[in-house]
């Protein structure tokens, strides 16, 4: 996947969002796991927006199966992501319970591995509310930040 993303890619519903930083697929249970996590940890308190959806299937032919007789079957479905697309955003929590819930959601996303430990350098916690309209990859994002790759 070449290029950044350029829609979806800044803060429309809620306060604090999660943006990816690299290019990846994330099947529709990854996004359904992270959705869940952060609805546990925030319980009843804020909103959550998912503004990711998985349309893309990926097929997959049953093992030691001869050459022709058509495509395989439908195993899962995938979301294409490029760097810059938001994933979830909340509102209605504070800074802190957000980032914790937001780190808590990023640990469930195929997003680089490093020495087996998920990293938050590969996605921002980002905070809107202001008039700085971009960011290098990298940047500290502070509270009141909007950022747009």
């Amino acid at each position: 996947m070449k290029g950044k993303s350029y829609r979806g890619n800044c803060i429309c519903f809620g306060r604090y969002a999660l943006q990816a930083l690299e290019p990846t697929w994330i099947t529709a249970r990854q996004i359904e796991a992270g959705r869940r996590a952060m609805t546990r940890y925030v319980r009843r308190g804020g909103k959550i927006w998912v503004r990711i959806f998985s349309d893309k299937p990926v097929t997959i032919r049953p093992t030691e199966t001869r050459m022709g007789s058509g495509k395989g079957s439908t195993e899962y479905w995938v979301a294409v992501i490029k760097p810059g697309r938001i994933l979830y955003e909340m509102g209605g929590v504070s800074e802190t319970v957000a980032r914790v819930a937001i780190s808590i959601a990023a640990s469930k996303m195929p997003i680089r591995n490093n020495s087996g430990a998920q990293k938050l350098m590969c996605i921002q916690v980002i905070g809107a509310a202001s008039n700085q309209r971009y960011a290098r990859t990298g940047d500290v994002i502070g509270l009141f930040d909007r950022v747009v790759l």
